[in-house]
């Protein structure tokens, strides 16, 4: 085990996890109380422990495809790994710090497609490494539904 790699990528992507909170802080409290919810919109303590899951299995996840053994690969894996943690980042940006739903639905179209484009490139290295981004993919299904909601409702 490559404790300096672990620590880095555990780093990288709790790092992202309170870059983007900075921007969610600004308006959770505030303007996303005014917007009108669907029903299925999760409890507002959810999302903090459900995010702060997700970015440890990513930042494990990471760590496996850098600590692994097939360079070949590998560039090309953490390039894609990083275009989805800025892209996961420019959402909160978008749809907090900019408190634009079609932005935010907009950039989470492509963070999805990044999310799958990362996971097929990750199990070519490491299966583990990409089974720990499937409950990452759920999660950002589920908060698309609930952003495009969240636009029609919120014209």
């Amino acid at each position: 085990m490559n404790k300096k790699k672990l620590l880095a990528s555990l780093a990288l992507c709790f790092g992202a996890e309170g870059f983007g909170g900075l921007f969610t802080a600004r308006s959770v409290g505030t303007w996303y109380l005014t917007l009108q919810k669907p029903e299925f919109t999760p409890p507002g303590w959810l999302f903090g422990p459900v995010w702060t899951l997700l970015y440890l299995l990513m930042g494990l996840s990471l760590y496996l495809i850098w600590n692994a053994r097939n360079t070949g690969m590998k560039k090309t894996a953490i390039v894609l790994f990083t275009v989805q943690l800025i892209l996961n980042v420019s959402w909160s940006l978008a749809f907090f710090g900019m408190q634009s739903i079609i932005g935010g639905l907009t950039i989470i179209v492509a963070l999805w497609l990044a999310i799958v484009s990362t996971i097929y490139r990750f199990q070519q290295i490491s299966r583990p490494a990409a089974g720990m981004l499937l409950p990452y993919l759920v999660w950002v299904s589920f908060a698309s539904i609930l952003n495009f909601a969240l636009w029609r409702l919120n014209p």
